[in-house]
């Protein structure tokens, strides 16, 4: 009987490597020849298969090591050849890593062959050392993340909101030489809590314990794009911590590594330290070079700015030893800027802000919260164009327009006093409020983004406020309507009063508000967010975590102001300003990121992961798509039009299933697309039915269909009229409405009380 053998792959005498069943195959005789009887040749062809040609190959002459070997045996015998060989393999392996170590120590030669943006830095190395000593006294770098090595310091800078390290660090971890890179910890304690609903009160998650902490290092470790986190992951660290799990926690075991809020102990004797950033030991050189700038570089063409004149530092207090729940020195402000007539997209984020913040309104109206600092929400308004200066009755005039705005009215029901407030926004007098500006910014460009300027001449601006003051009540179904040619100049460029849709979007208000929220937030302290954000959880954690930040621009290593925490009159917001300055005013995110890390100060605004405040970025961008949050975005725009396919869950899941853990929601602009087309109006009850009538005859000049008009006269509605498939922006509309119509508590369990 016969029998098959298998032969495993070996190297044949040709050279080809051949498995069991193949010959060896060559391009041409010519190349079988050579290949067997060697060339004389002092280089030998490699051919390479060129992919999809089978009948090619690329030919690339190598050194041929026979002939080398040859030559160098004939030359200099049989012992010395190889010697000589290796001598000269090692000579031009020394030159190649000569080249490379000169390329590297000439760092400005390599830039200016490739070079890269220009720096924005105008701040001298101890005008840097300066700020980061402040903002760490003064509490403002609760963090165990390194200091810059760039920034030269050879003493350690005692840090007041970092506990004392329980042992020595190993010199394994310590940077060589003197320059330091750790802050000394000589804090309180850190009581990390294990928040979670107690039974039976499992419906709704508990409120967050005042005076709590998020430790944001701790969310770095679990959320960081850049360690390749998943937002998924990132989510439930979120959830679990801060127990928004409620009566469906299915997770077991000890969850220690996931626990990131904290509590800082301390006695009734605590006093808090008091720290000197003038002591000149801190002051330092990165190297022993003469220039103490060694290794900055200067914004060309710029003067260095002066030095940075700096209060004493704020003296970092503990919750437990404030006199009063709200600390003067932060207080707890939400911002936002808008502008034009007031829509649904302020009105939904107010709405949001009810429903998950610790207002108090789900009280009796003059009992307070005991032993809790209410948050405050100050709603910006430019009543019109961006680059026109308000009248005289400009305040007046806004009350006016809110009062008769259905969208805006019910907040200015006596139930909302102190919780909601609407601001005038008047450029030059908040520029003129900055000390680091107002002497000098009327010599700048008001409206620089990225580099790119868009002039305003001073006649456009006079004709601006004039058109704001003819047209711009902003009242839903009682504007006349513009002529032809007031239709085209409310469309120009410098016109616009907000965005109506994606080819007429308002530039310049886009713009100013790049500015206003640094102007906010360093003027009258707190956080600032862009009017395209839903509020979906309590931030006590984050108002108790000092520091400053805002958020990853995705997957670049860049921030986005979409939301900005900044602390009053800092001395991070003075170099934030000053160097805007001497950049003509440009406060556009990717600009900011510049100022940043050329100044060695990134830390000090920390960069957080987009899992906190924006969770669908990164699936729009086609990342993290394997394992996408819940819900699945590939568009910021499935908000308003959710695919077919996943149209169930917003009705099933809720509000509870939309990115359950994060702070909020960016959907990034749409103002155009309403939140709910089949009641496009404020649904809030009996209290407040006259807007709700005036805009659903708005929404009905607009709609033909007999059951709109039905619905307007005799108050009779359908639920055939409704949309069979409701889209997540609809379903959070009419959860935080039915929250203030009283037929349902707030995510907390609370409900509102009139």
């Amino acid at each position: 009987m016969s029998s098959s053998a298998f032969l495993p792959t070996s190297r044949k005498q040709n050279g080809f490597r051949d498995s069991y069943n193949s010959l060896p195959t060559y391009s041409s005789a010519v190349e079988e020849k050579r290949h067997r009887q060697g060339s004389s040749s002092w280089t030998t062809p490699i051919y390479i298969p060129l992919p999809g040609v089978r009948t090619r190959r690329l030919r690339i002459p190598f050194p041929n090591a026979r002939m080398i070997h040859q030559f160098s045996v004939s030359r200099f015998g049989h012992k010395r050849g190889p010697a000589m060989l290796l001598v000269g393999l090692l000579v031009i392996l020394w030159t190649l890593v000569a080249f490379t170590q000169r390329i590297g120590t000439h760092e400005k030669e390599w830039r200016k062959a490739f070079p890269g943006p220009p720096s924005t830095l105008v701040f001298h190395r101890a005008d840097l050392q300066h700020i980061w000593k402040w903002e760490i006294a003064s509490g403002h770098y609760p963090s165990r993340q390194r200091l810059p090595v760039g920034l030269g310091l050879t003493a350690s800078v005692e840090n007041p909101a970092l506990p004392a390290p329980r042992a020595e660090l190993p010199s394994r971890f310590k940077p060589p030489g003197n320059v330091q890179t750790r802050s000394k910890g000589i804090g309180p304690r850190r009581t990390y809590l294990n928040v979670h609903s107690k039974p039976p009160d499992v419906a709704y998650p508990p409120r967050p314990v005042s005076g709590s902490i998020a430790d944001l290092d701790v969310v770095m470790e679990h959320c960081d794009f850049s360690l390749n986190k998943y937002v998924r992951d990132c989510l439930e660290v979120l959830r679990v911590g801060a127990g928004l799990d409620n009566g469906k926690r299915l997770r077991r075991g000890t969850m220690d590594n996931w626990k990131y809020i904290y509590s800082e102990k301390v006695n009734s004797s605590y006093v808090p330290p008091t720290i000197n950033i003038h002591d000149e030991t801190h002051t330092m050189q990165i190297s022993v070079d003469s220039d103490p700038d060694n290794g900055l570089t200067k914004k060309r063409g710029a003067e260095w700015d002066g030095q940075v004149v700096l209060p004493h530092p704020l003296k970092y207090q503990p919750y437990k030893t404030l006199p009063e729940p709200c600390d003067e020195n932060h207080p707890r402000l939400f911002h936002m800027f808008w502008t034009g007539p007031f829509t649904d997209k302020p009105y939904l984020a107010l709405l949001s802000f009810l429903f998950t913040q610790h207002t108090g309104i789900h009280l009796e109206e003059n009992k307070e919260l005991s032993g809790v600092c209410k948050p405050k929400f100050w709603l910006w308004i430019n009543p019109g164009p961006a680059a026109a200066v308000p009248n005289p009755s400009a305040v007046h005039d806004m009350y006016a327009q809110l009062k008769s705005n259905p969208w805006a009215s019910p907040f200015l029901h006596p139930r909302f006093k102190g919780v909601i407030e609407f601001k005038l926004w008047n450029t030059t007098e908040q520029l003129d409020g900055v000390a680091e500006l107002k002497h000098e910014w009327r010599s700048r460009d008001l409206f620089n983004s990225g580099g790119h300027v868009i002039s305003v001449p001073s006649s456009k601006q006079s004709s601006s406020v004039t058109a704001a003051s003819a047209t711009g009540n902003g009242t839903v179904g009682h504007n006349p309507g513009p002529t032809g040619s007031e239709k085209a100049d409310s469309d120009d460029v410098l016109n616009r009063t907000g965005s109506k849709s994606s080819s007429s979007y308002d530039r310049l208000s886009v713009i100013l508000s790049d500015m206003a929220r640094f102007i906010l937030c360093h003027r009258f302290g707190g956080i600032y967010l862009d009017a395209d954000t839903i509020f979906l959880r309590d931030w006590e954690e984050l108002w108790g975590w000092k520091g400053a930040f805002a958020y990853r621009w995705s997957r670049l290593e860049k921030y986005n102001t979409a939301v900005l925490r900044l602390n009053k009159q800092s001395a991070l917001g003075k170099f934030l300003f000053r160097t805007a300055l001497k950049n003509n005013l440009d406060f556009h995110p990717m600009t900011v990121s510049r100022y940043m890390k050329d100044a060695h100060l990134e830390p000090l605004l920390l960069r957080l992961p987009d899992a906190l405040f924006d969770p669908a970025w990164l699936n729009v961008e086609d990342y993290q798509r394997d394992r996408p949050a819940q819900p699945f975005f590939t568009d910021f725009a499935n908000l308003f039009d959710t695919p077919a396919v996943g149209s169930a869950a917003p009705q099933a899941l809720g509000f509870e299933g939309f990115f359950r853990g994060s702070f909020s929601y960016h959907f990034h602009n749409f103002w155009w697309k309403p939140f709910d087309p089949a009641r496009n109006w404020p649904d809030l009850g009996e209290r407040f039915k006259a807007g709700e009538m005036i805009a659903r005859a708005s929404a009905a000049a607009g709609n033909s269909t007999a059951s709109a008009d039905v619905s307007v006269n005799t108050g009779e509605e359908r639920v055939e009229d409704d949309r069979r498939d409701l889209d997540w922006a609809t379903v959070l509309k009419r959860t935080f409405e039915s929250y203030i119509r009283g037929e349902r508590p707030n995510m907390y369990g609370e409900w509102i009380q009139w």
